[in-house]
């Protein structure tokens, strides 16, 4: 029997929040730091709003509504997690729009966080964004600079050949 690979194309993932972007290794969290978690970047944000960077699924939710994890179509699944230290808080200063498996478009409001109060409590506001699936990325490119959601491409992901 003969068997035919697909050749992925590249999934551009655009920013779930606007602001610096951060280099992973340079996060004060060495579950991030050290990609433990996944690769990817980070975000320090100028604003609480946080979108739907693609179509997909949520996969994960938490109590504290501190980060989420949203599956693509292709099968990236991404980890936003807004701030460092802040599932500490409880839920305090956050805002989760979506429920556990609802499907999602790009550009949809999915979390939100009081950025002012997590200030306050002095949490970073750094937020990691990693690909927690990395088993199955070929390539990985990743921007650097100033990014605005929903607008700028912050990765560029090739997943590896599948068989059909």
């Amino acid at each position: 029997m003969m068997r035919f690979f697909k050749r992925n194309k590249p999934v551009e993932i655009v920013s779930p929040m606007s602001g610096k972007i951060v280099p992973l290794e340079q996060v004060e969290d060495e579950g991030f730091s050290t990609k433990r978690l996944g690769d990817g970047i980070a975000i320090e944000p100028i604003d609480g709003k946080v979108i739907a960077p693609f179509d997909g699924e949520i996969t994960s939710t938490y109590k504290s509504n501190h980060c989420i994890v949203i599956r693509s179509e292709e099968g990236i699944e991404l980890l936003i997690h807004l701030g460092l230290g802040t599932i500490k808080l409880k839920g305090e200063g956050f805002t989760q729009h979506v429920a556990l498996m609802e499907k999602v478009k790009k550009g949809d409001v999915i979390l939100e966080a009081d950025l002012d109060a997590l200030k306050e409590k002095g949490k970073s506001l750094i937020s990691p964004i990693v690909i927690t699936n990395m088993g199955r990325v070929e390539t990985l490119e990743k921007a650097e600079g100033n990014v605005e959601k929903g607008v700028s491409n912050i990765m560029t992901v090739t997943l590896k050949k599948s068989k059909y």
